[in-house]
């Protein structure tokens, strides 16, 4: 018996040995990964010796002897601290993910696939002028050195995540740059989805569309046909099997990418020189979307956030000019109907008759499945899309497929000239021209100057005809020659203000103009109250600092719910004797009290925010789900237009709070009343009976997580970055909530860059982003700045080379190679 028990701990003990071994062995390949900052290497593509010169918190200066020596070392400088993120994107973009994760993706793969995204990026870098092709080029060569040296000396295949993953590392290709661009095209642009919806509800009839998708007040909008008058064969209301597709580059409306940028005259500043904010939002992950870098250039020094994968700097400063960036929400997308010949499903109708599709066929590796093959359909109008993705089936006759027009399909796109001719401009006026080429995604671009400010529209806006039939609001007659796009808006007639007469630039995604149809911009924007914060914050001051530019940046007061409040519980809050404790009424009674006395701050240490989110959440869901049905469950985010539009009874719209299938009238009191014991029931079961210990930060915990290692069991603990944080979904310091499943308000959207610029004192200017530098788990840069975000901090953001040596915490230096 003792000697079978001392095998037995010979054999645990040798387990567990190997166990060690094993990890000790992954830790030494994963580790090799990470790049030696102080390395010199001696690389093909460069003319001259390049300096990258990292700060402590691994921001790369990069000093070349020239434009094309320094484009390639921020290519090798993405490459070192980004490869695995760089190849993921560029995978989507090419409908290529299956091969590396199998069926899971399948569905996104096709519809990549489909739209061909990365065939127009192939075709567009002829489009690109001289200087930003020769800057493609020398950044794909910068890339291409580091997955060399990586290739020839065995570091740790570039990430820990190849390793996971068996996925071959392609060198990069200027094309693959315009791809990515085109990738954050999809990431800003809710139009398909928006005109989907819109057509759904408008199905229902009831005139419910003129309020659950309310417009902008104040704004002209046209009165077009409902859907069903327009298509009569299709089903009034049809139950829907949109399963999700993992990985898909197309966030949900409410999750679309947003931002603030805004900017004083010198005479709005304190110090005397112009003041510039910016701050980018789009979903959470890590790593960040973005990633920081300085770029010495024969135009001058320029620092900012950039994209790995592109080789300019989308948003920063110059010595004598900053820019900042808000998706324009412009109209940029149509859904066609192409009624199909009846005889010939092959062919389509158009104003000239019938015509056969163009087709091509294409093969999608599957890993450990069979490959599939689908066919790719292209009308005159766009890609045709498969009915299964963006509840297309719902909405398309019997017959008929859906075709996609879209500003970023276009085959000539000359995006990242104009992105690069921004990032060269020395002036409002060199930028404004520079905008000229800008395609997609459409961007709002507030820009300043040493002295002055101003905001630009850059991007195609499409052209259609005054007889449009549905406005660009819903999916139009694809045979019709007037619901078929006219080409695009003249540049000089795109929105913008030169010269503000009060000294303020601003752009939230809020409507920007009002113009008629066709030519207008866009009948549906991001919100409306970012920007009544936002001109309120600017307006309490004559003249504003750095300090005040980041006080604004950072702030969480709600204007959705300084509104709201007063509005729906204009009833509640008086309510005579306390109720007996433990009652219902109680819990009601001590909610609206804190209510009452909260000035709207959704500050994560509070109660009031979750109270407030989760009582107007079950309120709106109260108020649709009769009259919606299925169709309820698209509308998980709070519109607070819609709220208002319901409690002011504007144009009869109190008849939502009545519930069609009861025989009492329920009034808007009732259902508030109903709502907010509805939510408190819902919080107490999951935080407890005492409501003065309930925390808004509690549910809303910032999810930056890995898109990949973050899903698995014990290694999401090392991967994802999970912190609470303030604000919501209607605030400048906004962090979206997810809206559904078991954690509706987790925050899962926000300002992954955030950056204030000065130009009375330019060194002073600071920056930060929402995770690290590194994409690699292993590296101290994976993290690092994530507390400093949360907590509203900065890094500083200099352009003095002297600085930047001085603080170095190591320099790469790049020789070229001797033949």
């Amino acid at each position: 018996m003792f000697t079978l028990f001392r095998w037995l701990v010979r054999l645990i003990a040798g387990l567990l040995a190997l166990i060690v071994l094993a990890g000790v062995a992954i830790w030494y390949f994963a580790a090799r990964s990470l790049p030696d900052y102080n390395a010199t290497y001696s690389v093909g593509g460069i003319s001259a010796p390049v300096e990258i010169v990292r700060s402590t918190e691994d921001v790369p200066h990069i000093f070349g002897a020239n434009d094309e020596d320094a484009y390639f070392a921020l290519g090798l400088a993405h490459a070192q601290d980004r490869l695995w993120q760089m190849t993921v994107l560029r995978r989507t973009v090419q409908g290529r993910l299956s091969e590396v994760f199998g069926a899971s993706t399948l569905r996104t793969d096709e519809l990549m696939r489909r739209l061909d995204l990365y065939g127009a990026a192939v075709k567009s870098v002829e489009a690109q002028d001289a200087p930003t092709r020769a800057a493609l080029e020398a950044y794909a060569r910068g890339v291409n050195a580091w997955i060399e040296q990586v290739n020839s000396k065995a570091l740790g295949r570039g990430a820990p995540e190849f390793f996971v993953f068996d996925a071959p590392i392609a060198y990069w290709t200027p094309a693959d740059s315009i791809a990515i661009q085109k990738l954050l095209a999809a990431e800003s642009s809710p139009a398909l989805q928006n005109e989907v919806l819109r057509a759904r509800i408008s199905l229902l009839g009831q005139g419910w569309v003129n309020d659950i998708l309310p417009d902008m007040p104040g704004q002209s909008v046209p009165k077009g046909p409902e859907y069903g008058a327009i298509f009569p064969t299709v089903p009034k209301q049809m139950t829907i099997e949109d399963t999700e597709a993992p990985m898909s580059p197309f966030p949900s409306p409410a999750l679309t990418a947003r931002a603030n940028a805004f900017a004083a005259a010198a005479r709005r500043s304190a110090a005397g020189g112009t003041l510039l904010a910016n701050d980018p939002q789009m979903g959470f992950t890590t790593p960040s979307w973005w990633y920081l870098a300085r770029l010495q250039l024969k135009s001058g020094g320029v620092i900012g956030a950039t994209i790995p994968g592109i080789p300019f700097i989308l948003t920063g400063r110059s010595e004598t000019f900053g820019w900042g960036i808000a998706p324009a929400y412009v109209d940029d997308q149509d859904l066609h109907v192409e009624e199909l010949n009846p005889s010939d499903p092959t062919q389509y109708r158009t104003p000239g008759g019938w015509k056969p599709f163009e087709t091509r066929r294409t093969i999608i590796e599957v890993k450990d499945a069979q490959p599939v093959t689908i066919t790719l359909r292209w009308s005159d109008n766009g890609p045709v899309l498969p009915p299964s993705h963006f509840n297309l089936a719902a909405v398309t006759p019997p017959g008929a497929v859906m075709s996609l027009s879209w500003t970023a399909l276009s085959e000539s796109d000359t995006t990242l000239s104009a992105m690069r001719a921004l990032m060269q401009a020395g002036s409002i006026d060199a930028a404004v021209k520079a905008g000229a080429g800008w395609v997609a995604p459409a961007m709002d671009v507030v820009l300043g100057d040493q002295k002055s400010v101003g905001r630009v529209t850059m991007g195609a806006i499409p052209r259609r005809d005054p007889r449009n039939v549905t406005f660009g609001r819903m999916p139009s007659p694809g045979w019709l020659p007037e619901d078929r796009w006219q080409g695009t808006l003249p540049y000089d007639d795109t929105p913008r203000d030169l010269s503000p007469q009060d000294g303020v630039a601003m752009a939230t995604d809020a409507m920007t103009v009002n113009r008629s149809f066709p030519g207008h911009v866009s009948y549906d924007w991001g919100d409306s109250q970012r920007i009544q914060r936002l001109s309120r914050l600017m307006g309490e001051r004559e003249v504003h600092s750095r300090e005040s530019f980041m006080s604004i940046q950072l702030d969480t007061v709600s204007q959705a719910a300084r509104s709201l409040l007063p509005l729906v519980g204009k009833d509640l809050w008086y309510t005579g004797a306390p109720a007996p404790e433990g009652t219902p009424e109680r819990m009601r009674q001590q909610a609206l009290g804190l209510l009452a006395a909260w000035d709207g701050d959704m500050n994560e240490h509070l109660p009031e925010p979750l109270i407030y989110a989760a009582w107007m959440k079950a309120l709106q869901n109260r108020i649709i789900r009769d009259e919606l049905g299925p169709l309820a469950s698209e509308f998980d985010h709070l519109d607070p237009l819609f709220i208002e539009r319901v409690f002011r009874n504007t144009d009869g719209a109190a008849r939502w709070c009545d519930v069609l299938q009861s025989a009492p009238v329920e009034t808007c009191t009732d259902m508030a009343r109903m709502a907010l014991d509805d939510a408190l029931m819902q919080l107490k079961a999951k935080y407890g009976p005492d409501l003065q210990s309930w925390r808004w930060g509690d549910a809303h915990e910032a999810r930056q997580d890995h898109p990949l290692l973050g899903r698995a069991a014990f290694l999401n603990w090392f991967v994802n970055i999970r912190q609470s944080v303030s604000g919501g979904d209607f605030t400048l310091a906004r962090s979206a909530t997810a809206g559904d499943g078991a954690d509706p308000f987790a925050a899962v959207a926000g300002a992954g860059y955030r950056g204030v610029y000065d130009f009375a004192d330019p060194d002073s200017s600071v920056f930060i982003t929402a995770t690290g530098q590194s994409g690699n788990p292993l590296s101290g840069h994976y993290d690092d700045l994530a507390g400093l975000w949360r907590r509203g901090e900065y890094i500083p953001m200099s352009l003095d080379p002297e600085l930047a040596h001085a603080a170095a915490a190591g320099i790469t230096r790049l020789e070229p190679a001797t033949p």
